[in-house]
């Protein structure tokens, strides 16, 4: 028994030892089980839990290190072991590229792509780089805090910020994490009761104390532990209702907060590429070997050829302004699986793989069947409301990649029956922008009166276009309402009634949104599944949606060696002025009303205020006060324009212009992320303006052709320089430099304010976004 002692102090001891290490292990890796709620999978979790426990092993290994020696050697271990977790996850991603190369990119673009990414979230190099890196970090800051210096309350806190970091970037997109706060807080209270290291006599601490200072310490220690308490009591009493108010709040998305993947401008319309590809319609632009899954599908699409079988989508356009049809899409960057949707309820879902390599397509817009299930080989975001791909970086010669698609078939049985859905979901299909030429809402009219049924009307349209306009490879691009009104009703001899796909399919689009059809337009191939793409095979097709349906395809094209008819044939236009009815206007005998009568006593009297003069006091007093805030927000708009051109030295003042610029970008419409350089900003600004100024003009809605250069545009780029000689040559600026920093900036403004619409430059002055940014800045 006396040998048997010593070994099961030792032992005890060693257990006693190893709580506190194991708590930091287990606080660290909770946050990565939290975090991992929205990620698919188990590998983050499995990751991070690696990254603490090697963090806190590392420090108690190397207790008897020098401190200044233990951060190198865990930051050595903490590289090799994110080396290998980046290495596993671009495995099981299956991507493309060297360790080298997939590192770099997500050190890059690690915390952007992990607040934007699709949830679930796939575990990839740059979604698990940030969390491996916290948590190791983490649990060697905690350990090295708590082990070496004894302060364990101390060194819970980076523990306890991760996991709070972690509940902050899920948000509201998982139930609550309350099973795992309570375990938080149980292992927390774990390390706090068992410490590691006893008293040196076992017993009371200050036995070795004379009386009067024992008494001294004895009362000093209840003081503090008395005053703890009721600090720690009064606390709860005055955050506990506020805690407690909070638990049924949703809380805050960050993903609110960053920019997600955009399109290039090349892409925001790509409708207008069609002509384009039309004049040169033997260049390559894509590769595809197609795969379908055995079994035949209803033959439901109203415009399938049998001869061009495979519809390859590029974008769906939505949103229509009478100018151009834009695609509105919001991606997210996702893995290699994509989220499911639910299948329309009448229709049958064939799988459909594809093998695409590019060769000259630009963009950024991904070719897939619709709706895309699955994708390898590239990194993509993903927009599900229409079900299209992009390719953050671009597209690039050579890239090739593979597409498991669910392409769905509606019963054609049910077309001839079903209804159009209608209210607020659809609103953003169904909305008809104002200026709508009379010709146009008549024909609209007159081919809704003749068929009642939506898929009737949809087929009216179809058939009105296909038989009375011919198809030209070299007609110029556009389709604003200008544009249209001319392909339908210009002289056949004068260029008019003829067109490229994109005339077909916005003029049916916007048809049969004045005929009450939610519509929208795809841009697109249509080919035979193998093989090259080619120019000549780009397309655009109109699709309506139908009730338990989904999104149904038409082909307003002629067909091939049909003669179109004149228009004036089956179009009847009607009369501005309808002319006077014959039958004679009914006559109203005027009666004579009732006399009042009066109550006994007489009409009773009514004391205080009239009415009206209290609705005239209430109005003015509440248009007074509108105007006091507008004019509050008005001089505190001018006095942070002033604060920022005029006070500070140089280089505030060329900072201060620079925000001058992209606040106005923003109350434009137009903003630009943290992430970009200066002269990428320039060239947006520049962009910006010409895109106003078209707007302004509609000088951009025929042909497709560039606007000139707005004289004051330029000017940004010697802004921009301005700011990077602050930034890389601090306390280089001069005085006369930040003067011609704020001509700059003012004039910029002025010229991006004047190409708005009347009622936006109204609200320009007293936007309180820019004060709202400014505030938060200066945090």
């Amino acid at each position: 028994m006396g040998r048997g002692t010593p070994v099961v102090t030792r032992v005890v001891r060693v257990l006693r030892a190893a709580v506190l290490p194991l708590a930091l292990i287990g606080l660290t890796a909770l946050a990565g089980v939290v975090l991992a709620r929205v990620y698919a999978g188990s590998l983050l979790t499995w990751l991070v839990i690696g990254a603490a426990a090697g963090s806190v092993l590392v420090s108690v290994a190397a207790r008897r290190l020098p401190s200044w020696l233990v951060a190198p050697v865990s930051v050595a271990a903490m590289a090799g072991w994110t080396l290998w977790s980046l290495r596993l996850a671009a495995t099981r991603a299956e991507l493309p590229g060297g360790l080298l190369e997939v590192t770099a990119d997500a050190a890059r673009n690690g915390i952007p792509r992990l607040l934007t990414a699709m949830i679930p979230v796939e575990p990839t190099p740059d979604t698990v780089l940030v969390p491996v890196v916290a948590a190791w970090l983490a649990g060697l800051t905690g350990a090295e805090v708590a082990l070496r210096s004894g302060r364990v309350l101390l060194g819970y806190l980076p523990a306890a910020g991760l996991y709070a970091a972690a509940l902050y970037v899920v948000g509201p997109n998982a139930e609550p994490a309350v099973g795992a706060t309570l375990a938080f807080v149980a292992v927390a209270a774990l390390g706090l009761a068992t410490p590691a290291r006893s008293a040196p006599s076992g017993g009371d601490p200050t036995a070795d104390l004379t009386p009067g200072v024992r008494a001294a310490v004895r009362l000093r220690l209840a003081t503090s532990a008395a005053l703890g308490v009721a600090l720690v009591v009064g606390l709860v009493a005055v955050l506990g209702p506020v805690v407690a108010g909070q638990v049924d709040g949703r809380p805050v998305d960050p993903r609110r907060y960053v920019e997600p993947p955009q399109v290039q401008t090349l892409d925001e319309n790509p409708l207008i590429r069609i002509s384009g590809w039309a004049l040169h319609p033997e260049q390559k632009l894509l590769d595809v070997s197609t795969e379908r899954t055995a079994g035949a599908a209803p033959a439901a699409d109203p415009a399938a050829d049998a001869a061009r079988s495979v519809r390859i989508r590029l974008a769906v356009l939505s949103d229509y302004d009478g100018v151009t049809w834009r695609v509105g899409a919001t991606y997210r960057n996702a893995g290699r699986i994509l989220p499911a949707a639910t299948a329309a309820r009448d229709s049958t879902v064939r799988t459909v793989r594809q093998q695409i390599s590019v060769a000259e397509l630009s963009g950024r817009l991904l070719p897939a069947v619709a709706t895309p299930r699955e994708v390898s080989g590239a990194r993509v975001a993903y927009d599900p409301a229409s079900g299209t791909l992009i390719r953050p970086e671009g597209l690039t010669p050579g890239l090739r990649y593979s597409v498991t698609s669910a392409e769905e078939h509606p019963d054609s049985n049910l077309l001839a029956s079903a209804n159009v859905p209608a209210g607020d979901e659809v609103a953003r299909v169904l909305r008809v922008a104002d200026g709508v030429p009379d010709p146009m809402r008549r024909l609209a009219t007159q081919l809704a009166e003749e068929n009642g049924a939506p898929f009737a009307r949809a087929s009216a349209i179809e058939q009105f276009l296909a038989e009375h306009y011919r198809v030209v490879a070299d007609a110029p691009s556009g389709h604003a309402y200008p544009n249209l009104g001319f392909f339908l009703f210009g002289p056949r001899n004068g260029g008019g009634q003829e067109g490229t796909s994109e005339q077909f399919a916005a003029a049916f689009a916007v048809l049969g949104r004045l005929s009450g059809l939610p519509t929208r337009v795809v841009v697109g191939f249509r080919t035979s599944g193998q093989g090259p793409v080619l120019a000549g095979d780009a397309y655009a097709w109109p699709e309506v949606l139908f009730d338990g349906l989904g999104w149904v395809a038409f082909d307003p094209m002629p067909r091939p060696n049909d003669e179109p008819r004149p228009v004036e044939e089956d179009f009847r236009p009607t009369p501005e002025d309808p002319p006077p009815s014959e039958a004679p206007a009914p006559t109203v005998e005027p009666s004579t009303p009732p006399e009042p009568t009066a109550a006994a006593d007489g009409p009773p009297r009514r004391d205080g205020v009239p009415t009206p003069v209290l609705v005239a006091g209430g109005s003015g007093g509440l248009l007074l006060l509108v105007g006091a805030l507008l004019l509050t927000l008005l001089a505190m708009r001018r006095s942070l324009t002033r604060s920022r051109l005029v006070r500070g030295d140089p280089g505030q003042r060329i900072a201060g212009a620079w925000r001058e610029v992209t606040d106005a970008l923003r109350l434009a419409g137009r903003p630009v992320g943290d992430d970009l350089a200066a002269t990428e900003v320039a060239g947006h600004a520049r962009q910006a303006l010409t895109d106003a100024r078209l707007a302004q003009t509609g000088g951009g809605a025929v042909g497709g052709g560039t606007a000139e250069a707005d004289p004051a545009s330029p000017t940004v780029d010697e802004l921009a320089t301005l700011l990077n000689q602050v930034g890389f040559a601090p306390g280089a600026a001069t005085p006369d430099q930040a003067t011609r920093a704020a001509e700059v900036a003012t004039t910029y403004v002025a010229t991006l304010r004047s190409a708005r619409p009347w009622w936006r430059r109204l609200l320009w002055s007293i936007h309180p976004s820019p004060l709202h940014r400014a505030r938060r800045s200066a945090r």
